[in-house]
């Protein structure tokens, strides 16, 4: 199982070491910045699943970098951590978005058990899948490669069998074209000309036998994107 991956974003290196080496043995992998533009760079780009986040930053305000991931990366949770515990500061970091606040000085057990809440229901990582039941087959993610109940087979390209990852570990949501360029493309996605996406769903679905009119996995959400509608197999 992938594990996941905490990015610190901590100015003070004993308290920055501290929860490295804290989230290391609770077994979470992890990043860190120093400073405000180090912690926006690797919030915006990095391949992370969380963010702690602390307000005071040599060269910029940690409100600002929440903002700033909030515009790029809506779905990535951000815990705060602060000495700045007036009920002011907390509601200025939930009204941006934040998923929790936790003030200064603060336990790691109770830290860590804040970071395991969080992460529980989080969208930003799906759940590994190894089996994905397409109709009249099944793909498996690992060799991406589809095969059918009558003996057919049909490969896939990387980027194909990871957005048919990503969709059927997020059964049943309506996921925007948007996510899956952040996400699966690992992109920036605004400015970007969505149509891609719609063109890879329609080599997917062709591929996977599931016709356009009447799609029975992967489903066209009208407004908001596609959903997978099949159940998929860890």
């Amino acid at each position: 199982m992938t594990r996941q991956r905490v990015l610190v974003v901590e100015d003070d290196p004993a308290i920055r070491e501290g929860l490295v080496d804290a989230l290391t043995f609770a077994g979470y992998e992890t990043l860190s910045a120093a400073d405000a533009a180090g912690g926006l760079s690797s919030a915006v780009k990095a391949d992370c699943d969380l963010v702690l986040l602390d307000l005071v930053l040599p060269g910029g305000d940690g409100l600002e970098i929440l903002a700033e991931v909030r515009a790029s990366r809506p779905t990535l949770p951000v815990i705060i951590l602060t000495a700045r515990g007036g009920e002011e500061d907390r509601v200025a970091g939930l009204t941006l978005g934040a998923d929790d606040y936790v003030v200064k000085p603060f336990s790691v057990k109770e830290l860590l058990a804040r970071v395991e809440a969080v992460l529980r229901r989080s969208p930003e990582r799906p759940d590994e899948v190894n089996e994905i039941p397409v109709p009249g087959g099944t793909c498996s993610v690992a060799r991406r490669e589809v095969v059918f109940s009558d003996g057919a087979r049909e490969e896939l390209t990387e980027r194909e069998a990871e957005l048919l990852r990503y969709l059927a570990a997020h059964a049943g949501r309506a996921i925007s074209r948007e996510e899956i360029l952040q996400r699966v493309w690992r992109i920036n996605p605004y400015g970007v000309d969505t149509r891609t996406i719609d063109m890879h769903i329609a080599r997917l679905r062709e591929k996977l036998r599931d016709d356009p009119s009447e799609p029975k996995a992967i489903l066209t959400v009208r407004g908001k994107g596609y959903a997978f509608a099949m159940e998929a197999a860890p």
